[in-house]
């Protein structure tokens, strides 16, 4: 009704002349015509006041009835998020109605003309710095969510990261090439998305996991420099850092070694750090082995920030008389503690809610704690099972003082490190453990070439195209476990940005690596037959990264989650609900691409 009894303004000769973030002190006295929405309508008693906004802030804007009559009964119409456009003159405000929260609160625009280019619905919620809107309702409503501050933000820093990532790309001789989307189903990891080849019936593409195989060929192929921003897309389980499809920003290198492709890293690191975010590293970054990782902070992406580590007594425990630990090591597991000192603050309840926390959330059998009381005695429920060489061994791991607490776990070494890993952050940044630095770069270097998965097969660490260190080449022979990889990552505040490796370059060292996996070599060259073979024409060394461009900006942004630095993301479920996707297609369609849909059965009690 609203768009009926409304009457509608083209622009005319009205062209804008300043945005709303632009507007200060230095345009008062000047004519500005401004252009946007209207965030907020006030009428206080004959003056209406209209907070205009545009993705760039703003501004205050008024409608006096002696000024421009006509505009002024307008204005009276005006509803949240009707399309505007008015022109009048920038004056300073009365001392009494000045808004410091407001970059333009000190000036205000007095309006002699008023164009209204379109009316609007009621927004589902209000356009405001925070939100008290579901996400799902964020979500289906994106287009009044992606007017949002935050979101305004994040697509600036996202742009703004992209440019810089491009022009020091450019500057160190690399060149932008595209790579398909529609490509070969390969097995890299997580399950492809496939789409169905009309012309070829029973046949698929599949979209790229990553451009992997098709930045090696490019390397093959004399490129020497490549990189994209690249489209990626796994249909994988959804986490707050994880989306369906995502962008990275892949690069690739020839005639490399690690060193080389560590500097292009740190400079790609810094100039889009700086340029996105105005943060400034120092040079050159830190720098930690794998194994020093785990063993120290037991997470291959640290957040060195955090005051607290991780000690080893897997060794400690291999004789000792409590045998719950004990047991634990025969059977292959860890025993490793985290020491927190001056935790006087943390009451029994609290260690109880840990422990629930551990058990509900991170799968621990349970939370092993003692605490050392002000007298220096030792306190809680394992420690009458702990005799002197343990207590010594404890002592010298962890430097135990009054008002210590120690935390243990002892079970196998990923869930052991992943339980104490958690622990060290949630208790850290809760106890103010941090050293104060606001950023945290590091490079995570030297990882293992393979581990073994949960029925004690080979399977890599990284992907299957990793080329080992060349010292550790003879040991794919003889002890392939202890070969270390070419593989390294860049984290920024306990967040991996991404990561990258040297390849193989050599066909024999590749075969060898997936016949170690399983692969027959009828088998390798039946699933990377076109890789095999384009290394036998002539392959340089060569190595490269692949930085996870959502997460990059998700970080310089501070913002909780991918779906808020993503302009359309989809949801836990894997949906997007503003067009409702995914959606069923007609029979037609599905003839045409010679597919039959088979429907799930309903599980029992359905």
């Amino acid at each position: 009704m609203q768009r009926e009894s409304t009457r509608l303004d083209p622009m005319g000769s009205l062209r804008r002349t300043h945005l709303c973030g632009d507007i200060g002190n230095d345009q008062v006295g000047q004519e500005v015509v401004l252009a946007g929405w209207v965030n907020r309508r006030r009428d206080h008693g004959g003056v209406i006041f209209v907070d205009l906004r545009d993705r760039t802030g703003i501004v205050q804007v008024v409608f006096k009835p002696e000024v421009q009559p006509e505009a002024h009964e307008r204005a009276g119409l005006l509803r949240n998020e009707f399309v505007l456009m008015v022109r009048g003159v920038l004056e300073n405000r009365s001392d009494e109605t000045i808004n410091e929260k407001m970059k333009s609160g000190r000036v205000e625009v007095n309006v002699h003309e008023l164009r209204l280019l379109n009316t609007a619905t009621p927004p589902p919620f209000l356009i405001e710095e925070e939100s008290d809107a579901e996400e799902s309702t964020r979500l289906r409503h994106r287009i009044h969510d992606l007017r949002r501050p935050p979101l305004q933000r994040a697509i600036a820093v996202r742009h703004k990261l992209a440019q810089a990532v491009r022009g020091a790309l450019d500057e160190l001789g690399f060149l932008e090439i595209e790579t398909p989307i529609l490509a070969r189903s390969s097995p890299e990891g997580a399950r492809d998305f496939l789409v169905p080849a009309r012309n070829h019936p029973g046949s698929f593409y599949a979209l790229p996991q990553s451009p992997q195989l098709m930045k090696q060929l490019l390397m093959i192929a004399g490129c020497e420099r490549y990189y994209q921003i690249a489209r990626c897309f796994r249909d994988e389980e959804q986490r707050a850092d994880r989306q369906l499809e995502f962008t990275q920003v892949d690069l690739e290198m020839s005639f490399v070694g690690v060193e080389d492709v560590l500097s292009v890293l740190e400079e790609v690191t810094a100039r889009g750090c700086l340029e996105a975010g105005g943060v400034e590293f120092q040079r050159p970054f830190k720098r930690i082995t794998y194994k020093e990782a785990m063993d120290r902070y037991g997470s291959d992406k640290p957040d060195t920030r955090i005051l607290l580590e991780l000690a080893d007594l897997t060794e400690d425990f291999r004789a000792s008389d409590f045998k719950a630990f004990r047991g634990v090591v025969e059977s292959g597991g860890i025993v490793k503690s985290l020491h927190v000192p001056d935790a006087k603050e943390l009451s029994r309840g609290d260690l109880d809610r840990l422990e629930s926390l551990v058990r509900k959330e991170l799968g621990a059998k349970g939370l092993a704690w003692i605490r050392i009381g002000d007298e220096g005695k030792w306190q809680g429920p394992i420690v009458k099972f702990l005799g002197d060489p343990e207590k010594q061994a404890i002592e010298s791991a962890t430097g135990l003082a009054p008002g210590s607490i120690v935390f243990f776990q002892a079970d196998e070494a990923s869930r052991a490190n992943a339980i104490l890993s958690r622990l060290r952050i949630d208790l850290g940044e809760r106890l103010g453990r941090v050293d104060g630095r606001e950023w945290d770069a590091l490079l995570v270097v030297d990882f293992p070439l393979f581990e073994k998965d949960a029925d004690g097969n080979l399977t890599y660490v990284h992907q299957p195209f990793v080329a080992p260190l060349e010292e550790d080449i003879p040991l794919l022979d003889s002890d392939p476990t202890a070969v270390r990889g070419t593989h390294y990552d860049v984290v920024l505040n306990g967040i991996e940005l991404g990561s990258g490796s040297l390849r193989n370059h050599r066909v024999d060292v590749q075969l060898k690596i997936l016949e170690l996996m399983g692969y027959s070599e009828e088998r390798a060259y039946q699933s990377f037959g076109y890789l095999l073979e384009a290394l036998e024409t002539g392959a340089p060394p060569h190595g490269g990264f692949a930085f996870g461009f959502d997460r990059w900006v998700m970080v310089m942004a501070k913002a909780p989650s991918l779906r808020d630095v993503i302009p359309f993301p989809k949801t836990q479920r894997g949906q997007d609900l503003l067009m409702q996707a995914p959606s069923e297609v007609g029979t037609d369609q599905l003839d045409e691409l010679s597919i039959r849909v088979r429907k799930p059965r309903p599980a029992a009690g359905e």
